[in-house]
C-alpha cells in the first residue's frame, strides 16, 4: 500500500444495498483520501461507484459501515461539493446566479457572495459569460460552470461523478487539463468517479478499481508518473493496462 496523507475522508468497512433489497451492492470498503489527494474510483457499471460517491456527499445513507468526512473550517465554506455528469443547472437563472446557488447560507454579505462568483467565473475562464443563460452556452462550458459552482463553496474535498463523459473527445481533454491546473492551484483533495481508465491514470495521483458481487476494492495504487504528464508516456500507458487487468 502506498504512503498515506493525513485522512481527509475515510471509509471503514461501508457497504450499501438498495432499501427493500437484501443484496448489497458494494461493501467492506476501506479506503481513505489525504487533504490535497486527488483519488480516481474506477469499476465497470453496476460496482456502486456513484453510489459510493453519493454517501460520501452524504445524500444516500450506508447500510453498513461509517464514513469520516470533513468537518465544515467555518464561514464561507462546505466540507464538500459535488459535480455531476449532468450539470443540472437552473434554466430560469443566468450563470451567475447558478454559481453562486451554492452560496446560500454561508454567512457572506452581498459583497462577498459576488466576489466569490467573479472569483470562479475567472478560474474557468468563462468571466464574461455570467449574464448568459444556461440555453445560451455549450455542454463543455455548462459543465465548467458546474465546477464553479462546486468551487465557489470552497470545499475540502470535490467530489466529481463522471463529470465529462457526455461531452466530445476534444473538450474531454481539455477539461482534464484545466481541471489538473485548477486542484494545482487550489490544493483541495479530489474524489473522481469514472469507468475510463485512461482518464483516471492521467488525472489521478492514485487510482482505486472497484469490482466484484458485491463490489469491493480490489486496486489500491498510485500512479507512477510525476505531472505534468504526457497522454503517450509508457509508464503511464502501462498503469493503466494493470488498472484494466484489476477490471
Amino acid at each position: 500500500m502506498s504512503e498515506r496523507r493525513d485522512a481527509l475522508l475515510t471509509l471503514d468497512d461501508v457497504g450499501y444495498r438498495y432499501p427493500g433489497n437484501e443484496r448489497f451492492v458494494f461493501e467492506g470498503l476501506d479506503f481513505s483520501i489525504g487533504a490535497g489527494e486527488f483519488v480516481a474510483l474506477v469499476g465497470g457499471s453496476g460496482v456502486g461507484k456513484s453510489t459510493v460517491l453519493r454517501c460520501v456527499a452524504g445524500l444516500i445513507e450506508p447500510a453498513t459501515g461509517h464514513i469520516e468526512t470533513p468537518p465544515r473550517t467555518g464561514k464561507g465554506s462546505r466540507p464538500s461539493a459535488v459535480v455531476f455528469q449532468d450539470t443540472r443547472l437552473l434554466p430560469w437563472r443566468r450563470i451567475r446566479a447558478n454559481v453562486g446557488y451554492g452560496l446560500s447560507g454561508l454567512g457572506l454579505s452581498r459583497g462577498e457572495r459576488d466576489a466569490r462568483i467573479d472569483e470562479v467565473l475567472d478560474l474557468i475562464g468563462m468571466a464574461d459569460l455570467g449574464k448568459r443563460w444556461p440555453h445560451e452556452i455549450s455542454g463543455g462550458q455548462a459543465q465548467r460552470v458546474g465546477l464553479a459552482r462546486a468551487l465557489a463553496v470552497r470545499p475540502q474535498i470535490l467530489l466529481m461523478d463522471e463529470p465529462f463523459s457526455a461531452v466530445d473527445a476534444l473538450t474531454r481533454t481539455r477539461l482534464q487539463d484545466e481541471l489538473l491546473a485548477i486542484w494545482q492551484r487550489l490544493n483541495m483533495a479530489v474524489l473522481f468517479v469514472t469507468h475510463d481508465i485512461a482518464e483516471a491514470a492521467y488525472l489521478a495521483e492514485r487510482v482505486c478499481v472497484m469490482r466484484g458481487t458485491p463490489a469491493r476494492v480490489v486496486f489500491d495504487e498510485r500512479v507512477p508518473s510525476p505531472y505534468p504528464r504526457q497522454r503517450d508516456d509508457a509508464d503511464l500507458n502501462a498503469f493503466a493496462q494493470r488498472v484494466a487487468d484489476a477490471l
